[in-house]
């Protein structure tokens, strides 16, 4: 007597192969987050660099006087030397691109003591900074709810963008965020580093950071 074997999966053997497909995803999902995050770092310091040195040109026409005051940053250097509105969008804020600058989204801010002293109307100097290697001039300004003609995109000590406090940074869990410095180099820092605003036996340049 010839006995007739079924070829169809049984159930057990299913969830077998549904276990096994889960924990492969369940350990590919890291790796994959991992390189997406490391392509946004990268494209968030490449729009600082672009801003960076775009600042450089504005200073070379302005007899290096950083912005006014009571003028807009994005403004002065877009578009005679950034190319369109969206430089100023971190890949980290997720808001629709524009180029319209009542509605362009503006994920990064001007340091606030970048225009000098309380009260001061005049451009801060850039040869009046000190430290132009440890003074940040560019960050990203939290929460990103600004647009470009916003006059008010700055980043002070204690809050960014909107007024409110930071929680942390950008990636990294909100431990690290990008930087670009005085000096227009671009630095990819600790939260802690970042938000430190006094010297400390192991960074004598917290103090400098924020203060010209």
């Amino acid at each position: 007597m010839t006995k007739k074997f079924s070829s169809a999966f049984t159930l057990i053997e299913m969830l077998v192969v549904i276990a096994i497909i889960a924990i492969l995803i369940a350990m590919l999902y890291p790796a994959v987050s991992g390189m997406q995050e490391r392509g946004k770092i990268t494209q968030d310091m490449n729009n600082l660099r672009q801003i960076g040195l775009a600042t450089q040109m504005y200073l070379n026409d302005n007899d290096g006087a950083l912005f006014p005051a009571s003028g807009n940053w994005m403004q002065a250097i877009e578009p005679k030397y950034v190319p369109s509105w969206k430089v100023f969008q971190s890949p980290f804020d997720r808001r629709t691109a524009s180029e319209a600058p009542d509605a362009a989204p503006v994920s990064y801010g001007l340091n606030a003591n970048a225009h000098g002293a309380a009260g001061a109307t005049d451009p801060l100097l850039s040869d009046k900074i000190t430290g132009a290697s440890v003074f940040i001039l560019f960050a990203p300004a939290q929460p990103f709810d600004k647009h470009g003609t916003d006059t008010s995109v700055t980043v002070s000590k204690t809050s960014a963008g909107s007024g409110g406090a930071q929680a942390g940074g950008t990636h990294s869990k909100g431990r690290r965020i990008d930087a670009c410095f005085a000096d227009l180099h671009v630095e990819n820092m600790s939260w802690d580093s970042f938000s430190r605003d006094t010297a400390t036996p192991n960074d004598p340049s917290g103090s400098q950071r924020w203060n010209p």
